[in-house]
């Protein structure tokens, strides 16, 4: 996994990696990585592995969505999606949210493709990440969907006041 690169302030992306499309066998390391963790730790402890991410690893993300507010995290997941290899994603701004409308989810295609048994809860990773990295944005996400199609919504925090009904992130299934 690349380490985060605050001094690259001109790419949305802030990674030392700079090849313009991963690695799609990077998701057969993740969907392992999380069964391992779920079966050490169980569900809490996979989650808060998910929220570490989140606060730690995506910090220089967190920081320029907090300088740049919603159109900071468009700019970001734009680029994030067209970086990843087979995603079909559009993301969509408005003055107080993004909105991912995510087609075809590239990590479930290819954990698919390769004939792999998907983690059931591995679309849930999208939330727990996601909220840590908004969190400190003042913003929040909300999932609807799953299991290679969902959409994601990020808001100013002040404007959402139910939730993340986890039942609304539908299980992953190969």
């Amino acid at each position: 996994m690349n380490q985060p690169n605050a001094s690259s302030s001109r790419d949305p992306l802030p990674y030392a990696d700079t090849k313009p499309v991963g690695a799609a066998d990077f998701y057969l390391a993740i969907n392992a990585t999380f069964r391992f963790v779920l079966g050490k730790f169980g569900i809490e402890g996979l989650r808060q592995y998910w929220t570490d991410l989140g606060v730690k690893y995506f910090a220089p993300v967190t920081a320029r969505w907090s300088a740049g507010g919603p159109p900071a995290v468009a700019e970001y997941w734009r680029a994030f999606f067209a970086a990843e290899p087979g995603a079909e994603v559009s993301v969509s701004e408005s003055k107080d949210a993004v909105t991912l409308d995510v087609k075809v989810c590239p990590a479930i295609k290819h954990l698919r493709a390769q004939g792999r048994e998907i983690v059931p809860c591995f679309c849930q990773h999208c939330y727990f990440i996601g909220e840590a990295m908004a969190a400190p944005a003042d913003m929040t996400v909300r999932i609807e969907g799953g299991n290679g199609s969902c959409r994601q919504t990020f808001s100013r925090r002040a404007a959402v006041t139910a939730p993340q009904d986890l039942a609304q992130i539908k299980e992953a299934r190969c």
